[in-house]
């Protein structure tokens, strides 16, 4: 999509029912700074039950930090189609139940299909996983995935960059998420 001379960007980010919605919203924040990318955001029944357990936000005012927020019925929707132009799409969090709709092409919603639909095109698609511990089944269906060229980037705590609050963590997986893309975050501290 071109606005002027400018190319915008466009990142899909799908929102399922795992904890872990405080790195999504961190994302969310992330990229509203951005005026050359647009957001496109679909949130599961269960991310709306996450929302309301994990942070103080509405769902209007998470829905007010991107370009375009839809319905997870919405399977006409323009992030259904490959010939909509993405970056790709991240999933933050992604439940297991996603990961396996995902590694079986069970696209039964939005999110699955926006995600069905980044894999066939192509695209790069991160999933950010949460569950603990993991079993063969969640193990075997982020194998096939990662076998698919998908990035599985579980939100793991790091010790090298001493963070002092969660803050300081969710800030550093949501550098690693924007890493994927290649958007530089003032706040990521890189190795050194």
């Amino acid at each position: 999509m071109h606005s002027g001379d400018n190319f915008v960007k466009r990142l899909v980010i799908g929102m399922s029912g795992a904890s872990g919605v405080p790195i999504a919203v961190g994302l969310l924040k992330e990229m509203k700074k951005r005026p050359d990318w647009e957001t496109h955001l679909v949130i599961t029944s269960g991310a709306q039950k996450t929302i309301e357990q994990e942070t103080p936000l509405s769902r209007v005012e998470i829905e007010a930090l991107v370009t375009k927020c839809y319905s997870m019925d919405d399977i006409g929707a323009s992030i259904a189609s490959g010939t909509f132009q993405t970056e790709g799409m991240v999933v933050v969090p992604c439940s297991m139940k996603t990961v396996s709709g995902i590694a079986n092409g069970f696209s039964q919603n939005l999110l699955l299909r926006a995600a069905d639909v980044t894999i066939k095109e192509g695209r790069k698609l991160v999933l950010v996983a949460r569950e603990t511990p993991l079993s063969p089944i969640h193990l075997d269906n982020m194998l096939a995935l990662a076998r698919l060229g998908v990035r599985i980037l579980p939100p793991m705590l790091t010790y090298y960059n001493k963070p002092a609050s969660i803050e300081d963590m969710t800030r550093h997986i949501v550098g690693k998420i924007t890493d994927a893309f290649r958007i530089e975050t003032e706040e990521f501290q890189r190795w050194t």
